[in-house]
């Protein structure tokens, strides 16, 4: 199974690569396969690329999804 995360360009580098957020993590990322990225906006990111640019509404419910899986994941889990 493959996961894409949503993540926020925190700043633009040389060479097509960009720091984004995740979930308060800064990773550095390719953005060679997407077109247009602006610091600020959200990108999907799976294995270091950015595949695709993302909703910034799209990327919040997403990112809440996230949140709250992980929190019924910790709450099994303390059981």
């Amino acid at each position: 199974m493959c996961l894409a995360i949503p993540a926020r360009v925190v700043a633009l580098k040389d060479d097509d690569m960009a720091t984004v957020e995740i979930g308060g993590v800064q990773k550095n990322i390719s953005v060679s396969l997407v077109e247009g990225i602006e610091v600020d906006d959200y990108v999907i990111v799976h294995t270091g690329f950015a595949l695709s640019k993302l909703d910034p509404e799209e990327a919040q419910q997403t990112l809440e999804l996230f949140a709250e899986m992980s929190a019924l994941v910790e709450e099994a889990s303390s059981r």
